[in-house]
Formats: C-alpha cells, structure tokens, sequence
C-alpha cells in the first residue's frame, strides 16, 4: 500500500513512522523550504506522552526538555501580580519546544521528507488509486493521500472546500519569536512569566544556548491578517513595561515571526473516499486549548492503528478496507478533540482575560493554589479531562 502524508509536522511524522513500521511505502511532502525550527514552548503529557513512550522517544524527550518551575503573571508596569510554583513531581509532563519535539520524531523517521512541496490538485476515480499532482510538477497515484498539513491546510481546501466553511475564529491574534538576549534569558531562568492586562498578553522564557523566547496575544475585531504584523505588536504592547521595550525592537519579520489567527477546525467528517485529514487540518484545539501537540500524535497513532487492525500488513490490506478504517479512527478521535475544543473555548476568559475583573479573579485563584497541596490540583484541572489515555 502507498501513502502521501502532505505535512511533516508531528501529525503527519507520526504516521509516517506507524506506516512504514506496518510495511507501507511513505511518500512525506512539506510545503515549507526547510525543516521549522523555533516555534513556542508547550507542556506535552496525556496520551500523545504515551504515544511518544512505544515510539521509545521518552529518553530523548528528557534530553530537551526544559525545567520550568514557576510561572508568574505580571501587571502592566511588569510588576508580578501571582504566581504558581509547579510541583517538580508531576509524572508524564515535559516542557519543551514543539520543534524539539518535532526533531525527535523525524530523526527516527526512515522516509526522507521533500521539502517546499505540497499538493496542487486531487482526483479520485471510482475504484481506482488517488491521482496526486504536486507542486514540483509531479503526478502520483497512492491508495491513501493524508492532509496533515495544518490549520490551513491545502488537501483540507482541495477535497472538501473553502477555509471559511470549516474554521471558527476565537477573536485572537497568536505570535512568537526568539533572540539572543543573554542578560535576560538569565534573569527570566527556569520561570515561564506573563504580563496580562484586558485583552493583551506577553509571555517569556529562557531557552538554551542565552536565548529568549517571546509569546503574544491579542484581541481582534477582525481576523484577517494584517500586512505588516511587526508594526501591530509594536503599536500593541510598546506602551507596556517589563521587558517589552527591550524586546520589540528586535522583533523578525515573518518568517522568523510567527504570526497567525487563534482558531478551531470543525468539519463535519474527516475523509472522503481515500483522502483523509490529520492533526491541525480537522481536529485544531487553538493555543487556549495546549494539548494540541498530544492530539495530532495520539490521531495519528490511532489511524495507524485503524489501518492496521487486525495484524494486517500493507500488503494485505485491500483497498476496499480503507473506507472502514478511516471511519473507525474518526470514531475514536472525534469525541475527544471536541471535549479538549470546548474546554479551549471556555478557558480564553483565563489565558487571555478580556477585563480587570477576570485578571483579578485569576489572581486570586493562583494565590489559594499556593496552599500546601493546591498546586497539584490546580495544574491537574487545567487540562481538558486529565491526561486521558489513547482512545
């Protein structure tokens, strides 16, 4: 059996390993030029953590993750108004950057990704193999075509329509960037810290190599995106303090700016005859939601698993068996991207509180957290159902 998986992020990895381990001959396209370092920090457990663990990744896991024990918020002269020392205990819970995670999965991937290459056109014939034409001029015909590629995703657009149609807008605005800033990376050391006031937030943490990372967000009215996002961050956060004058002038522009909308994807199913979609392009949670990164690894490993069923190899699965197993892996994933979908929609109000009111209300939550053994309950009510377990 062949696959095309257009989308080398940790969806579409993820599967890439599970297939070619199950016999399957993989064909992985990524539309970006290279492969994409930087990104955000994120706490990475529930069932993607156990999916990491049979794909013998925890080891390397350990090796970059980073020892956040602290996460303080800041008012907007940068004076810090709560905080929450993490409990250095929890089991299955690493901090670590997306990419690094990202790293480590493609490392152990046997396919070689073709970078600044995606899908340009998708025809499916009646009992016949997907036909695929890519960018670079190239036609193929494979029995599976995989759209891991993202909120925006171009398989998504293709096959079953128009972004607008399957994207809700939670009325935000996300960015990130990194410098090298060694003075501050050292103050900032091992503590996440936040500066929030109504409709604004900004975010920091030390990296290695005396590197800071910086992490934005902001209200809108509209989400289209604007022309010159550098010169929005700057007109948005410049009048703050903390370490912000600092560290908006030295703002990249795209890419090394990452900047896009805070959003969800809602589709009513997730295939259509042999294409199927993964990861951001059908079951995007949004930043309010986190868990995203263990969501697009425990989907994938569950298509696998549905393609697979039964101990059968790539070579005996017929292809009329395709259409089951892409309903059975919808089956099992939809429910729980829905539930970590509403949480994210109902925890904007705490991540990004949109009044003096809220912040005020979350400032006190974080104080009765500091009581002897509150901190454990807290960091484990901030997660949509627990850490869950593999569907």
């Amino acid at each position: 059996m062949k696959a095309l998986v257009c989308g080398a992020g940790l969806a579409g990895l993820t599967l890439t390993w599970h297939l070619e381990r199950a016999g399957w001959q993989v064909e992985l396209v990524e539309r970006a030029p290279a492969f994409r370092d930087g990104g955000y920090m994120i706490d990475f457990y529930g069932p993607g953590y156990e999916v990491a663990g049979r794909m013998g990744l925890h080891p390397r896991l350990e090796e970059v993750r980073y020892p956040v024990d602290e996460l303080g918020y800041l008012d907007g002269a940068g004076r810090q108004t709560s905080g929450l020392r993490l409990p250095p205990d929890v089991t299955g819970v690493v901090s670590l950057l997306r990419a690094d995670l990202a790293r480590a999965i493609a490392d152990t991937v046997r396919t070689t990704t073709r970078y600044g290459t995606s899908v340009t056109a998708v025809a499916q014939p009646p009992a016949a193999p997907v036909q695929v034409t890519l960018t670079d001029g190239s036609e193929h015909e494979v029995d599976l075509l995989v759209g891991a590629d993202g909120t925006h995703s171009t398989v998504r657009e293709l096959v079953f329509g128009p972004e607008r149609d399957h994207v809700r807008h939670l009325g935000h605005h996300v960015a990130a960037y990194s410098i090298h800033a060694p003075e501050l990376s050292r103050e900032i050391g091992t503590r996440y810290r936040m500066l929030t006031v109504p409709g604004l937030m900004a975010g920091a943490y030390a990296l290695r190599g005396e590197r800071l990372a910086l992490l934005f967000l902001h209200r809108v009215s509209d989400p289209a995106l604007p022309a010159d996002p550098v010169a929005v961050l700057r007109e948005r956060f410049g009048g703050l303090g903390w370490i912000l004058p600092e560290v908006l002038p030295a703002c990249p522009p795209p890419p090394e700016l990452y900047y896009d909308q805070v959003t969800q994807v809602e589709l009513g199913g997730w295939s259509r005859g042999r294409v199927v979609l993964l990861g951001d392009a059908c079951q995007a949670v949004s930043l309010f939601a986190g868990h995203g990164a263990s969501m697009a690894m425990t989907a994938a490993h569950v298509l696998a698993a549905e393609l697979t069923a039964g101990g059968l190899t790539a070579g005996e699965l017929a292809a009329g068996e395709i259409g089951p197993a892409l309903a059975g892996y919808e089956r099992r994933m939809r429910p729980v991207i829905e539930r970590v979908q509403r949480f994210g929609r109902r925890f904007i109000h705490w991540m990004a509180p949109p009044s003096r009111l809220r912040i005020t209300a979350r400032d006190l939550l974080l104080r009765a957290a500091a009581l002897p053994g509150a901190d454990r309950l807290l960091v484990g009510s901030l997660s949509p159902g627990g850490h869950g377990r593999i569907p």
